[in-house]
């Protein structure tokens, strides 16, 4: 029902920044939760952050939080991932995932049902 496309990704060097952006098409509602998730090779997949599409209320991983920054725009249906002070080991694949949002989950934890193809991003040192 719902198509996440992400895009941004990119080769950058230690310290500089990214920006990445999440397309959500098709039956899309407004109570939806969107969150970034990366994984890179050989190592588990791991939250990075998250936004609420109606209220707006974010959560980041401890391993971003004050450097990565996400934000909506409903009007376009995109979830932004501002990446900036990046370091070598954000270096993984950046998913761009959703589910229906869930007032007594956090959100970084539970199930995200719909996800895109990722997008590569790479972190020179």
């Amino acid at each position: 029902q719902v198509q996440l496309v992400e895009s941004g990704g990119g080769v950058v060097q230690a310290g500089g920044s990214l920006r990445l952006s999440c397309i959500a098409s098709g039956r899309t509602f407004s109570s939806y939760d969107v969150g970034w998730f990366r994984q890179a090779p050989g190592k588990e997949r791991e939250f990075v952050a998250a936004i609420t599409w109606s209220g707006g209320v974010t959560d980041y991983s401890d391993f971003v939080k004050g450097r990565f920054t996400i934000s909506r725009d409903n009007a376009k249906k995109t979830v932004n991932l501002q990446m900036n002070s990046l370091k070598p080991e954000d270096t993984a694949v950046y998913y761009c995932a959703a589910r229906l949002g869930n007032p007594r989950a956090s959100l970084g934890a539970g199930t995200y049902d719909y996800w895109g193809q990722g997008t590569q991003v790479t972190v020179s040192s």
